[in-house]
């Protein structure tokens, strides 16, 4: 079997900042609030996200030790794919 067949899911592609500002409007529109949901990055989803030019300055804020993007909290490291928790 090739490499390939043993891939569980294929990754999303591209750069994490689009796909996630739609899955927290998504959210949003469903009534979620902002402070029960958390982004979960994997390290690599954190870096491009960070570096990502297109991305505006008052998206990501840095406060209290605390990432936000969208003003949903960051965590990272510790998953294999980056997810979107929209809380309990």
């Amino acid at each position: 079997m090739s490499r390939a067949a043993h891939s569980s899911a294929p990754r999303p592609a591209g750069p994490p900042a689009p796909r996630f500002r739609t899955q927290i409007d998504a959210a949003i529109a469903d009534g979620v609030n902002l402070s029960d949901m958390t982004l979960r990055l994997t390290l690599t989803d954190l870096t491009k996200l960070k570096r990502d030019q297109s991305v505006p300055v008052s998206d990501i804020s840095f406060r209290d030790g605390v990432m936000r993007y969208l003003g949903v909290k960051v965590e990272h490291g510790g998953v294999t794919e980056s997810v979107l928790d929209r809380g309990a």
